[in-house]
């Protein structure tokens, strides 16, 4: 610390709703749950320290991004802080990657670090060697090559302040489809305002406080589970995380620790709804006061199943990665326009416009358009957008479809880009194409999403073969092994003679997917 910090009170430095705030004014009160361990927030606060010490003496500095690949687990929140007090940036990586897909992203983020909590960290070393981060930290096992989490935290370490949450970097698609990284802009002195109202009308529509206990079992490769995690920080909340999502123990946990407040994506909770009313009437869910959900769409059957177990708590939110939250439905809006998307947020603009791009008339639907304080402008270490994505008044072209009704109301109708969602996880058909298309007997190949009652969409492959050429049952989803996540692989391959086409040439995904969702209510 400099000598100025040190003639400056403690408390006087700690940014308001930051760790570092906690641990002077709460630091005996438990911050962080997860299975039989606990973290305080002074505990948290100091391991935070002692990590960011650890990071900046193996070379991390302001402005670093480092992957995080683990599941949902107590060290996150530490590496988080640690990171905020350095000024660097989380980049959130999904553990499930493949050691190929885990060096594209080290690789094309410029990554200086990473920690990870594979049983066998082993196999990431040639992508590492290939990478060169600055440090490599194993949290579970003490391998080779990696330094152990516990050496990490094994030194005292001055007290840091930080002055800002640590940056986030998630990656999603781009139109080559290859993941694209989509980093946090810097904000404009003349933008900080209407940034701050942004974040304050998000914050008003679902209050939290001191009081509230939240459960936390969406991943850190997502959005969500990061903005869970700092705005219960933020609030001073008792955080309750479930490492791998299970449907009894999230109705334990709630019961057990008097969880006001949780976020499931839609297959999490029909999961818990197909446990049945005999199972559900064991547990006392009456602390719950709001549940959130998003990422997906929700049945009108499941929104009736979440009102009578757990009242009128149930709150969805729209947003994309590139442009951030834009709406949110609460109860009391539930009530009203049940089918809609949500009620955008303050700051935030939807332009409702046809093929062509021209502007449409209020309850008409066609292309969705979004502008927010927050809206990328390039995706991370990548020329800028181009006007077919964002258009000069700052737009970002978001591929759904819908219509603003006369309220202001978003309603959501099909989705004209070709990501699919299953179980909340965003997939993206043209990297999956991109591997399989590698294959010896594919001549072509497309990718989409199919209707799954428990996931929502899951992922089906049409491909055409090359002349002569054959292709034995199984084969091409071991090729697709090595190169792609479990839940990316096709859960279903069928072989046709010809992909349809238009006259272009460009194959017709549409007319794939229109059998499997011609009876269906909604197409997405």
């Amino acid at each position: 610390m400099s000598q100025a910090a040190e003639q400056v009170p403690a408390a006087a430095t700690a940014r308001p709703g930051s760790v570092e705030h906690w641990a002077l004014t709460r630091p005996s009160v438990v911050a962080f749950v997860e299975g039989d361990r606990s973290l305080t927030w002074g505990e948290l606060n100091d391991h935070a320290d002692r990590l960011a010490a650890a990071l900046s003496e193996r070379g991390i500095k302001a402005g670093d991004v480092v992957g995080v690949r683990t599941q949902i687990r107590i060290e996150w929140p530490v590496i988080d802080a640690a990171l905020a007090k350095l000024g660097a940036a989380v980049l959130g990586m999904n553990w499930r990657l493949t050691p190929a897909e885990v060096e594209y992203v080290l690789g094309n983020s410029g990554a200086a670090g990473l920690i990870c909590d594979d049983a066998d960290p082993a196999p990431l070393l040639p992508a590492l060697a290939r990478c060169q981060p600055k440090v490599q930290i194993s949290i579970d096992t003490a391998a080779s090559g990696f330094t152990s989490w516990q050496d990490a935290l094994s030194l005292p370490a001055e007290p840091r302040f930080s002055r800002q949450p640590a940056g986030l970097v998630i990656y999603t698609s781009g139109t080559t489809g290859l993941p694209k990284g989509v980093g946090q802009n810097r904000v404009a002195p003349a933008d900080m305002q209407r940034v701050a109202e942004y974040y304050a009308s998000i914050a008003a529509r679902s209050p939290r406080g001191i009081d509230d206990v939240i459960l936390c079992t969406m991943p850190f490769s997502h959005g969500a589970g990061p903005g869970l995690v700092r705005g219960g920080v933020n609030a001073g909340a008792t955080m309750i995380l479930q490492r791998r999502f299970d449907p009894v123990e999230v109705l334990e946990l709630i019961q057990t620790y008097r969880v006001t407040i949780w976020t499931g994506v839609p297959t999490m909770l029909k999961r818990i709804a197909a446990l049945g009313d005999d199972v559900m009437t064991h547990y006392d869910l009456s602390s719950m006061r709001a549940l959130h959900t998003g990422a997906a769409p929700v049945p009108p059957s499941l929104k009736q199943w979440a009102r009578a177990h757990f009242g009128e708590t149930l709150h969805e939110a729209y947003g994309a990665t590139e442009v951030g939250m834009i709406a949110h439905l609460t109860p009391d809006m539930q009530k009203v326009r049940p089918a809609s998307s949500g009620y955008p947020y303050r700051h935030v603009e939807v332009s409702v416009r046809d093929d062509k791009g021209r502007p449409l008339p209020t309850g008409e639907a066609g292309e969705l358009w979004i502008r927010t304080p927050v809206t990328i402008k390039n995706y991370l270490n990548a020329p800028g957008l181009g006007p077919d994505t964002l258009d000069p008044d700052g737009f970002f072209r978001v591929g759904d479809v819908g219509y603003v009704d006369e309220e202001g109301y978003i309603f959501i109708t099909d989705r004209i880009k070709d990501m699919i969602i299953s179980g909340g996880v965003n997939i993206y058909p043209a990297e999956i194409e991109a591997v399989l298309i590698r294959h010896p007997a594919i001549q072509d190949v497309a990718v989409i999403g199919i209707p799954d009652d428990e996931f929502g969409e899951s992922v089906k492959a049409f491909v055409e073969l090359k002349p002569g050429a054959t292709l034995a049952d199984g084969e091409l989803r071991d090729f697709a092994r090595g190169a792609l996540a479990s839940y990316k692989r096709p859960k279903s391959i069928d072989i046709v003679d010809d992909l349809p086409r238009n006259t272009m040439g460009k194959i017709l995904k549409r007319e794939l997917r229109e059998p499997y969702w011609k009876d269906r209510d909604r197409q997405v």
